[in-house]
């Protein structure tokens, strides 16, 4: 157990000198050895972690959407009605997206472009994630009769679906915008989605 834990915590580590450097100089001037570095620890041992440079990347943004993951959950298990809730996690999933973006100076958008074709494999499994646990205070909702719709699953995949347009392509900060003016656009969107989903 002391093994596995170790083992964590220097991938912990290599992730956390990752988010460092990535957040300073972006995707394609961090090196492995820049990482490896800033983390403490030698070359190899990354490599006794991860495969590559992508393969770190991928693991940052996969850190991101637990963190997304994690705050929906939490939103999930309070006690508000269902609609409160839905409508606070649909604005979480974006705001927790839109300020990991606004912590790094340079373009998330280089990052996400480097390893597309790896973070396409996991961005379904990411939203299936979060839909899940959209789908249990949905299927909560629908039981109290605050909701009336027919799958749970089939819309929370669909309030997912709708509230990534609130994401823009290119997570720059220029791309990004004011918080306020991105907190508005997520709280529209989710009042509008809510609105379909409530029953008359």
């Amino acid at each position: 157990m002391r093994a596995d834990t170790a083992r964590a915590d220097v991938r912990d580590s290599i992730l956390d000198a990752a988010e460092r450097l990535l957040s300073l100089y972006g995707y394609s001037k961090t090196t492995i050895e820049d990482i490896a570095q800033e983390a403490g620890i030698g070359k190899g041992t990354v490599y006794l972690h991860f495969h590559s440079k992508e393969e770190i990347a991928v693991s940052f943004i996969d850190r991101v959407n637990q963190r997304v993951r994690a705050r929906l959950q939490e939103i999930a298990e309070s006690d508000a009605p269902a609609a409160e809730r839905v409508r606070e996690m649909l604005i979480a999933r974006v705001m927790v997206r839109l300020d990991t973006a606004r912590n790094h100076d340079k373009s998330i958008d280089e990052l996400l472009r480097s390893v597309r074709p790896l973070l396409i494999c996991c961005r379904q499994r990411w939203h299936e994630a979060e839909a899940e646990v959209l789908a249990g205070v949905l299927r909560d909702g629908r039981t109290r009769g605050e909701f009336s719709f027919d799958d749970d699953m089939t819309a929370a995949r669909t309030l997912v679906l709708a509230t990534n347009s609130v994401l823009p392509y290119n997570l720059s900060t220029r791309q990004l915008g004011e918080r306020e003016e991105m907190l508005k656009a997520a709280s529209q969107i989710a009042g509008l989605l809510l609105n379909g989903l409530c029953k008359r």
